[in-house]
């Protein structure tokens, strides 16, 4: 029994039937995580690549190294990190939200050139047409230059979307429980590991699905000129 759920290992059918609940608990988790995760890799992947492209390599520099450091590091040593250091300094946190931060923050990295590729796609054109109409820096890269380098990115912003998801199970080392882990401990408590893996199994593929299909759409509705702006 697990959260007041009992079991019968007596039939396949029965038992997973009988686990789906505890096992939807932790898909919930799954979700919230990768939400959370992607937002924050989205926010911060954005100002990373804001700051790269800034022409004084006293702002680019220490911004391409902070993502060179998260690009080449493994997850589970900044969610170590986290978890386990941070508290030492004063900071603690929860082990979801520290979860979903080191998610944020490995991602961002990568979106950080995902964002970068899209925004030199962007014709030199429109920034000397910015420049014409006397708009700042700032105005320029948040009302021309983003709206029009999103549409081009959303296919890889989908990708690293699912890549997270599926990078969700880690966080069981902080004691996070999320679906994965959830039908690991089913699996050691019945001692039946088939039924509780294969239905995680199926629930990713249905997710991943999902996602992959969200986003065709997302990037067929996005106009390829670039995203309006009042």
């Amino acid at each position: 029994m697990l959260f007041g759920i009992e079991w019968d290992t007596s039939d396949n059918l029965t038992f997973a039937i009988s686990i789906l609940p505890i096992l939807l608990r932790g898909l919930v988790v799954t979700i919230q995580a990768t939400i959370l995760g992607f937002f924050v890799a989205m926010v911060l992947g954005l100002i990373l690549a804001a700051l790269k492209a800034v022409p004084s390599r006293v702002v680019s520099w220490p911004a391409r190294i902070i993502s060179e450091f998260l690009r080449d590091t493994p997850l589970l040593i900044q969610l170590f990190f986290l978890y386990y250091v941070l508290p030492e300094f004063g900071l603690v946190l929860p082990a979801f939200m520290t979860g979903a931060l080191a998610l944020g923050l490995q991602y961002s990295a990568y979106l950080s050139e995902v964002y970068r590729a899209g925004i030199e796609a962007v014709p030199r054109g429109q920034h000397e047409a910015a420049r014409a109409l006397d708009l700042t820096g700032r105005d320029t890269f948040a009302r021309i230059v983003v709206p029009q380098a999103i549409p081009r990115i959303i296919p890889a912003m989908g990708n690293y979307l699912v890549s997270i998801m599926k990078d969700v199970p880690v966080l069981s080392v902080v004691t996070v429980l999320e679906m994965l882990s959830v039908a690991r401990i089913i699996g050691d408590r019945t001692f039946n590991y088939l039924v509780p893996l294969t239905m995680v199994g199926a629930i990713y593929l249905i997710l991943t699905l999902l996602a992959a299909y969200g986003v065709r759409r997302l990037d067929r509705a996005l106009p390829k000129t670039g995203i309006p702006m009042k």
